[in-house]
């Protein structure tokens, strides 16, 4: 039986990644980073943001409410804080960090 590599899907992404996703640019992805608490990315030792799938979730649907359906900022928050269904996501970032984590401990044990 041959052997099959498990499909590795990636935890934190970087704002340039994100940014060609979403076909926006840097910028404005941290100027809403500050602007919107939903919007949470792990930083890292240099400070350069990593973004979660949910983050970019987040982000996609910040630009949606403001380019696309005409938001301002504050009714896209508005907006945002009657849904927080949407983006509860403490208990993912949780066990997306425990498995970074334990990844990293078992690279140390090689």
């Amino acid at each position: 039986m041959p052997y099959k590599e498990k499909e590795i899907e990636k935890l934190y992404y970087t704002i340039g990644e994100v940014a060609s996703m979403l076909h926006l640019n840097a910028s404005q992805i941290r100027f809403w980073d500050k602007q919107f608490e939903i919007i949470k990315p792990h930083k890292n030792k240099n400070g350069n943001r990593l973004f979660t799938t949910k983050d970019i979730e987040a982000i996609a649907k910040v630009n949606e409410l403001i380019n696309e359906k005409g938001f301002t900022i504050q009714g896209a928050r508005q907006y945002l804080e009657q849904s927080p269904e949407m983006f509860d996501d403490k208990r993912e970032q949780a066990i997306a960090y425990l498995r970074l984590l334990k990844e990293k401990l078992s690279l140390l044990q090689e």
